[in-house]
């Protein structure tokens, strides 16, 4: 009974690590994510595309000093005075 518990227990944490770090709830298409685009075979790293997220939208970079060139249904695509780095993930 005890080893139920502890197995419940450490999956839960698991569980509650995974979405805390994002990657998954991006992967899934639940949060707004970006990357470089690709422009002629070569990744323009001033130029961003982002993906739409079923909770949180369309992300805004404006705050990082971009702005918006395209928005389709699905994609937007924003050009950036300098590359945004992509580690911080943008806010929506």
């Amino acid at each position: 009974m005890l080893l139920k518990i502890l197995v419940v227990g450490a999956l839960a944490i698991g569980l509650m690590a995974a979405i805390r770090d994002g990657r998954v709830l991006r992967d899934a298409g639940l949060l707004s994510s970006c990357s470089a685009a690709v422009v002629n075979g070569k990744q323009d790293t001033t130029l961003e595309s982002c993906s739409k997220g079923r909770l949180n939208g369309f992300p805004d970079l404006t705050n990082k000093s971009c702005v918006l060139v395209s928005a389709r249904p699905k994609r937007q695509y924003w050009r950036c005075e300098a590359p945004v780095v992509s580690s911080q993930s943008p806010t929506g």
